[in-house]
């Protein structure tokens, strides 16, 4: 299947379930058993069904699937936000004495869970430039466990050496991890690039009206292949003594298996079915909403490259922006999704303008219906220091822009009469 047909049909069975149409909430905490021995058998993973839903559930089990076909992988799993996946597929291969290699452009949640939060695990966090890839492989070593980088960057909008980053990973048998949150797995999908594993927060573009907190990690059919008889991974080839002994390495999509069997099972951080449900039907959209979302935001891109008061736009579906070969190369028919950044004139420029926007509202999410305008030095980023900001090529008068579905023209006059208040 095609992936506008993946997006609304895959993994369910309308003739299985009363002929509904839309996939049934299954709301609910546990799951009767036939008998003791059907309960032994689904926790002994001879049988396959539904135990608890921190565990698995219907309707998110039909989402996972479909995300998974969705995205060009061979397994999925959801959690509870964006984060959780991140965290989850950190700690599924890092553990205390470890280290992991982080872009230097990444979301700020990420790199203060990085360098912060983790630090006090013992895992130490590295940075490499994402750009050109220069420094990656003298950082490498062999407590090196994953290389975790942002196909389309928040709020630089910038876009990586993907096929350098990914060919040095190959190269070392590292696994690298792409958060697609910003290009959505509408407009590339970093699984066809090598990438082993692919995050989302779906609390963005995948549900589409900022209605539900959600994250998923994608596994590639290739990822067993670095894990089997890897030293730097030798928890997934010997016998797992919290399950049974269980073999990760001998198991179909053993990346995700160990996220959910071991990681989700012990933090708890497993999606709402109703939050499941909720991002179903994102899916169903995602493709023609992302059309509009990206046409959108080249529009109002262009106009703010030709104002007087902006001193520099970020968007790479413009020519003029350095990274605009590289949207021409992964990006489906160069469509860059609706995040972009401009710089204004100082930070006190900046103020002004997103307090005298009427349809943007100031809000820290991004990816939703309605356009968004936020500062990122004084909220997403507002944990990082001058020097991390700088590092990160985030400046004090940085905006950013989610530019939602509403018509254009009126997008570009809300932002035309601020700027020139």
């Amino acid at each position: 299947m095609k992936k506008d047909t993946i997006a609304l049909h895959h993994g369910y069975d309308h003739k299985k379930c009363e002929g509904t149409m839309a996939v049934p909430i299954y709301q609910t905490t546990a799951y009767a058993f036939r008998d003791a021995s059907h309960a032994a058998a689904l926790f002994d993973l001879k049988e396959s069904g539904s135990i608890y839903t921190r565990l698995n559930n219907p309707t998110t089990d039909i989402f996972e699937k479909r995300f998974a076909a969705y995205e060009g992988g061979t397994a999925a799993i959801a959690t509870s936000s964006g984060m959780a996946a991140i965290f989850s597929s950190i700690i599924n291969v890092a553990e205390v004495g470890d280290n992991i290699i982080i872009s230097d452009k990444l979301y700020g949640g990420t790199v203060t869970l990085a360098t912060h939060t983790l630090k006090r695990f013992g895992i130490e966090a590295r940075i490499f430039d994402a750009d050109e890839a220069k420094n990656l492989e003298e950082i490498i070593d062999d407590k090196s466990k994953c290389i975790i980088f942002e196909s389309l960057s928040n709020p630089q909008i910038a876009i990586p050496d993907i096929e350098k980053i990914v060919s040095i990973a190959k190269k070392h048998k590292i696994l690298t991890i792409c958060d697609n949150t910003v290009a959505s797995a509408a407009l590339f999908n970093p699984i066809d690039w090598g990438v082993n594993i692919v995050v989302h927060s779906t609390s963005k573009y995948t549900t589409g009206q900022g209605t539900a907190l959600g994250g998923v990690i994608v596994e590639s059919e290739d990822t067993v292949n670095i894990l089997k008889n890897n030293d730097r991974y030798y928890h997934f080839n010997e016998p797992d003594v919290s399950y049974h002994g269980l073999v990760f390495s001998e198991l179909d999509a053993p990346f995700v298996q160990r996220v959910r069997l071991s990681v989700i099972r012990d933090t708890g951080a497993a999606p709402s079915p109703f939050n499941s449900w909720l991002l179903l039907q994102g899916l169903e959209t995602l493709d023609i909403r992302m059309q509009k979302h990206s046409k959108n935001a080249l529009e109002v891109a262009k106009f703010l490259e030709s104002h007087p008061k902006v001193k520099r736009v970020s968007y790479p579906a413009l020519e003029s922006d350095k990274y605009h070969k590289r949207a021409k190369k992964y990006f489906k028919d160069t469509l860059c999704s609706g995040l972009l950044s401009f710089e204004a004139e100082s930070f006190e420029a900046a103020k002004k303008i997103m307090n005298s926007t009427k349809i943007f509202s100031i809000v820290v999410n991004i990816g939703d219906s309605k356009s968004i305008i936020t500062h990122p030095a004084s909220t997403t980023h507002q944990q990082l220091s001058l020097k991390e900001l700088e590092s990160a090529g985030i400046s004090p008068s940085l905006i950013r822009l989610s530019i939602g579905l509403e018509d254009s023209g009126d997008l570009i006059e809300d932002l035309s009469k601020a700027l020139r208040d």
